[in-house]
């Protein structure tokens, strides 16, 4: 049958064509879209890493300064050696210039020569510049240098476990490094050399550059002279007393500021032990953070400023010492087991006497102590700029006990931080309690500078009791002579002597002696935290291990600042040595006290036996009023 077409019908089979063609030139101008403007930015990366071979450009990793911009921390420019197989025309003469110029194995070089499946092989990195130089001018193909950089330390073990350090990559993995590592951190650039798929360079290849960015410096609150006085006085420490650990803070007052910090023994920062992490652990760990230690009788400032907030007692009011209170039916000892006798507050804080701490603690009770002791910042974290910091320990305040009221209030049944410690006792002394940081400004590459400022968290206790404990503290050091006053000077402080424990129960031996001062006295700024951590020397007490040193501290701070003296001549008249020391050893301990009494000398018992059997001072030896001899029974 003979088909017959209209021209309608013809209309509409072209019309159908039409919208064919149309649909197929929508979906190829739909995939040129994709192509070119949503996946375009994604397949150009592609291409541009099949067309070539990169090296990366290394963004230097920003400084660490000090306060006052001496520089802590830095990085400089180092090369990465690579060897591409597919480029090497000789294998052996790659092998033997790397394995001499790099100090590597000859046999190792030559296998990663001639691995052509795989596009470039690491040889050894952060190379010195002119060893770098060295390998380019012997001009041997298939050696390639990728710019990369190291970090330096220019005083070596000086503030280890605050610093921290990096990994071999530039990653900061400890201390502030890790903490600012993202402001820290540049960005790493680029150098692209045009090749075959098979990584060969082509022939007249053009190599493009992309430059790293290097990162923020940061600047510390840390001022370096602080540090180095720190540093010198507990390495001597450490030495000296044959300690496991000495640590010391100090801080500003009037800003939270910490202006020192250190934890002995260190390592060299420019060489940790990355072959012994135990030893890396240890010594990186920032003891004065993330450690706790029961501080003894420096606690016993939270008490009396407590106490004399609300009123339950005052400076003049008298205290009879047995040597003891019987709290709960449990009979709890004084440091001095034959006790002070009759003294006012404020000779109960010179003497240190448990007993005069223990009635302030109860008259207060758990509420009210409670209450302070979280104004001051114990028991939770300072929310100091750094990682890894411990909250402390407390009982749980429902669980609290009389008897165990009775051992807070003089610094046993509680652990703190060191930084938990000194941050407290400057909110004492300051009336207000401030955030302790780290971070004084951080700095952009093009300029920008952004600077952080104090935070004040609470007002704590009023300016009259700020007052009226510095002074205290004042009279403490002036009891005690020169071993923790510098003459001329008005310096506030309290020493502490808790025991350590362990599995729970007393370690016999073991103690941590502590001092905790501030200058000047009539409006506290530098305020000092020094540990000594088990000081084996048969001395013990905070008064002769860790106040000695707290006096080289400050004297080395005055050095420093050019503080001069005041009432240097009173001072020193009164600090003369000219009382020489006795044979106490063989006397009873009532014959002992009353002889060193009577040379208007102070005294520390260790033990609670009838007679004399050492004494810390030698028979001859000349000390001057007010000095302390530790004796033993």
């Amino acid at each position: 049958m003979k088909r017959e077409f209209t021209i309608s019908s013809l209309q509409k089979r072209l019309l159908c064509v039409l919208c064919m063609i149309a649909f197929l030139f929508l979906v190829v101008i739909g995939k040129l879209f994709v192509v070119q403007i949503i996946q375009g930015q994604k397949l150009q990366t592609r291409a541009i890493d099949q067309w070539t071979r990169d090296l990366s450009l290394s963004g230097l990793r920003g400084k660490i300064l000090d306060t006052n911009g001496n520089v802590l921390a830095s990085s400089y420019t180092s090369y990465n050696v690579y060897v591409r197989a597919s480029n090497v025309e000789s294998p052996s003469d790659v092998a033997s210039l790397l394995s001499k110029l790099l100090d590597v194995d000859y046999q190792h070089v030559y296998e990663l020569a001639t691995k052509t499946n795989i596009s470039e092989s690491l040889v050894k990195s952060q190379v010195d510049i002119d060893t770098a130089k060295a390998i380019l001018d012997a001009d041997i193909s298939g050696i390639y240098l990728g710019e990369t950089s190291t970090r330096q330390y220019p005083y070596g073990d000086m503030l280890t476990s605050v610093l921290g350090f990096t990994t071999i990559d530039n990653v900061g993995q400890a201390g502030l490094e890790a903490y600012y590592n993202n402001f820290l951190t540049g960005t790493d650039g680029q150098a692209l050399t045009e090749s075959t798929i098979t990584g060969l360079e082509l022939s007249n290849a053009t190599t493009s550059f992309v430059p790293g960015i290097a990162g923020c410096d940061i600047s510390l609150t840390i001022d370096y002279n602080i540090q180095e006085i720190l540093e010198s006085v507990t390495e001597r420490a450490l030495a000296e007393q044959q300690a496991s650990c000495v640590t010391a803070i100090m801080m500003d007052a009037q800003n939270g500021e910490i202006l020192g910090m250190v934890s002995k023994p260190s390592f060299d920062l420019n060489n940790p032990p990355r072959d012994d992490v135990e030893a890396l652990l240890e010594y990186s760990r920032n003891v004065n953070i993330v450690d706790v230690y029961e501080p003894g009788s420096t606690f016993k400032l939270f008490t009396i400023s407590a106490a004399l907030s609300e009123g339950v007692t005052n400076v003049d009011e008298r205290f009879y010492d047995p040597g003891y209170r019987i709290v709960d039916g449990e009979r709890i000892k004084c440091w001095r087991t034959n006790g002070h006798g009759s003294q006012t507050l404020a000779e109960g804080l010179c003497n240190s006497c448990n007993s005069v701490f223990m009635d302030l603690g109860l008259r207060l009770g758990v509420d009210t102590l409670y209450s302070y002791l979280t104004r001051f910042g114990i028991g939770s974290a300072t929310g100091v700029d750094f990682a890894g910091e411990s909250a402390g320990i407390m009982m749980n305040k429902d669980t609290v006990k009389n008897v165990d009221l009775a051992r807070i209030a003089f610094g046993q049944a509680i652990a703190v931080t060191p930084l938990q410690m000194i941050t407290g006792v400057c909110a004492l002394l300051n009336g207000t309690l401030y955030e302790p940081h780290f971070i004084k400004s951080i700095t952009t590459p093009d300029g920008e500078t952004k600077t952080f400022g104090s935070v004040a968290k609470r007002k704590v206790v009023s300016e009259t009791v700020s007052k009226t404990v510095a002074g205290l503290m004042e009279q403490v050091v002036s009891t005690q002579g020169l071993y923790s006053f510098v003459p001329g000077y008005r310096i506030g402080g309290k020493t502490g002597t808790a025991q350590k424990y362990e599995d729970g129960h007393v370690a016999a031996g073991k103690y941590v002696s502590s001092f905790i001062g501030c200058y000047p006295v009539d409006d506290p700024k530098y305020v000092l935290l020094l540990c000594v951590d088990e000081p084996s020397t048969g001395v013990y007490y905070g008064s002769l291990v860790a106040a000695p040193y707290a006096k080289q501290v400050y004297s080395g701070l005055f050095n420093y600042l050019n503080i001069e003296p005041t009432n240097l001549t009173e001072d020193m008249e009164k600090l003369q040595p000219n009382i020489e020391v006795p044979n106490l050893v063989g006397l009873s301990i009532t014959q002992a006290v009353s002889l060193i009494k009577k040379m208007k000398l102070e005294y520390e018992i260790d033990g609670e036996g009838a007679y004399v059997t050492w004494q810390s001072v030698p028979q001859g030896e000349m000390l001057f009023e007010g000095a302390i001899i530790m004796i033993k029974t």
